[in-house]
């Protein structure tokens, strides 16, 4: 239950980690160690684009908010795209998806390095690049997430979640070390060319794949703004995601000031060039990994709530650290500590989000998290650079970390990882309606009544779980749910809800999971009647 939270004992630590597969298993699995190695090369040449471009605009406008409007050019595509390429990602083919949008970042990504490479770019031409670049971002980023329970069995998802998260740390720490040396002995321009090489590799590596078929289904496919609204459903309807999204926000808006305004740390505070600049986010890498390696046993001992709560102090404190440290090699150190803070934070927050979505909607869920993600992180860049240009850098570091300590305050009542011990597999249980003649699938709405008979001690209990099974009719698709009672017999009740068509019923017998079925099992246990509980299924009248 909410708010509940137990410490593992050592010997439960014990018994878990021997019943988990290893951290490294997924790299078993060929497609997933080929996919990581290519998005690892990418994410390199990322870093080495968002650090040449956050230095090249405090060399072309150095003021905070032009700088702070980099992060926010970077975020805000993610904020406005990844929901509608989130449901994309669940209703055409992802690799293909994958291929287009890579082809494209590589064409501009060249584009725009050659136009620095003669000379020609602007603050304008460094914010529309920036968007575009983030707008690719946001179209590849819920595919490729939702693409990785294709890559590794079930039994091996969280693990391979953890490598992602080491991928890019690894790529954190390359990139912008590599960057600033580039940027120092080569020229500006050379990050967005190298950037624009690195997407060959994920191109290669696509190419290579074959994805597994995915699951036969008698219904046509689900249309664009269906499906749309079947993700914005499930996600409202879902307890352990919506807390997942709460205790995001919490942090993600916070920790923005730390990434929002480092180049002006490095240039501004320390008084460094670029190669320092590099320096500090290869620490923050380092750190990022080193986490990595620790975060098993962490959680052994903490739990995902404690857990996320250490990792906001932890960032809070770096935030303080920048604010008033004048050293550059204690400024590098504690660098490390935000990297560390930062992968411990977005791992637990990333599989707590991975666990609460069954497959057909796995990558809109997370669309939905990414968006919160790049919204809170723009519209922290953006306060942040606004507190920073009015007052200083070090009081806008300093009214982010207490920003950070009061949403620990607020997030206690938000647990994170919810959805770890449900089972989200298609049970495929409810029987085929029974039908006279079979109608349109577009025809609808459709109502569906379930009549229960349950003995008036019994009643308490009974709607209290009929209440958690209205979430489950809510989050595949049902809308206007109510229980009634019959004034003529006290012990029936009817539970009854909506669909919008005959077709959107027919996909909630294909959604419906395992964990679904022990929920409705433990409602049916209240019924007293000889037979199951009746259900009907009624159409509207065709005029």
């Amino acid at each position: 239950m909410a708010g509940e939270r137990k410490t593992p004992t050592a010997e439960t630590a014990a018994s878990e980690a021997a019943a988990q597969p290893g951290p490294w298993t997924p790299f078993g699995e060929r497609p997933f160690l080929v996919l990581w190695a290519a998005t690892v090369i990418s994410n390199v040449g990322t870093w080495m684009h968002d650090v040449g471009a956050g230095w090249l605009m405090t060399t072309l406008s150095p003021s905070p908010l032009m700088v702070a409007l980099v992060q926010t050019a970077t975020a805000l595509p993610m904020f406005l795209f990844a929901l509608p390429a989130g449901t994309l990602a669940d209703l055409i083919d992802r690799r293909r998806m994958l291929l287009v949008v890579m082809a494209l970042a590589l064409v501009v990504a060249l584009g725009f390095g050659l136009l620095v490479l003669a000379g020609g770019a602007t603050p304008l031409a460094l914010l529309i690049v920036t968007f575009a670049m983030g707008t690719m971002a946001a179209v590849a980023a819920p595919t490729w997430q939702a693409i990785v329970p294709q890559l590794v069995p079930r039994t091996k998802l969280q693990s391979a979640i953890a490598l992602n998260s080491m991928g890019i740390n690894i790529s954190r720490a390359i990139g912008p070390a590599a960057a600033g040396l580039l940027i120092v002995h080569v020229g500006i321009a050379w990050p967005f060319l190298v950037n624009a090489l690195s997407f060959v590799a994920v191109l290669l590596a696509l190419v290579w794949w074959r994805p597994p078929p995915r699951p036969e289904s008698a219904l046509p496919a689900e249309r664009f703004f269906a499906g749309l609204r079947s993700g914005f459903r499930y996600v409202r309807s879902s307890p352990p995601l919506r807390a997942t999204l709460a205790r995001a926000i919490l942090f993600f808006v916070p920790a923005s000031a730390a990434w929002a305004l480092l180049p002006l740390i490095a240039r501004t505070e320390l008084g460094g060039d670029a190669q320092l600049y590099g320096l500090m986010l290869a620490a923050v890498g380092i750190g990022a990994v080193a986490g990595a390696l620790v975060l098993p046993r962490l959680k052994s001992w903490l739990g995902g709530d404690r857990l996320l709560a250490a990792a906001c102090l932890l960032v809070a404190s770096v935030m303080a650290g920048f604010a008033t440290v004048t050293a550059t090699a204690i400024a590098v150190v504690v660098s490390a500590g935000l990297g560390l803070g930062w992968i411990a934070a977005l791992s637990t927050l990333n599989v707590s989000a991975q666990t609460a979505l069954p497959d057909w909607v796995r990558a809109r869920g997370l669309a939905v998290f990414v968006t919160v993600f790049f919204g809170s992180m723009t519209f922290g860049s953006l306060v942040w650079g606004q507190v920073a240009a009015a007052t200083s850098i070090p009081v806008a570091l300093l009214a982010s970390a207490v920003t950070m300590i009061v949403g620990v305050v607020l997030g206690r009542r938000y647990d994170v990882q919810r959805g770890a011990g449900l089972d989200l597999t298609p049970s495929s249980h409810w029987p085929a309606p029974v039908i006279a003649t079979a109608p349109a699938n577009d025809r609808g709405p459709v109502m569906v009544t379930i009549e229960y008979l349950v003995d008036e001690p019994d009643r308490p209990a009974f709607l209290e779980a009929l209440g958690e099974l209205a979430a489950e009719r809510r989050r595949d698709g049902g809308f206007g749910w109510t229980a009634f009672e019959d004034t003529a017999e006290p012990r029936r009740v009817q539970e009854s809800f909506m669909v919008e068509s005959w077709e959107a019923h027919l996909r909630q017998h294909e959604r419906v999971t395992e964990a679904d079925r022990s929920l409705q099992e433990r409602v049916n246990r209240f019924h007293r009647g000889d037979a199951p509980p009746l259900v009907r299924h009624l159409l509207a009248a065709a005029s």
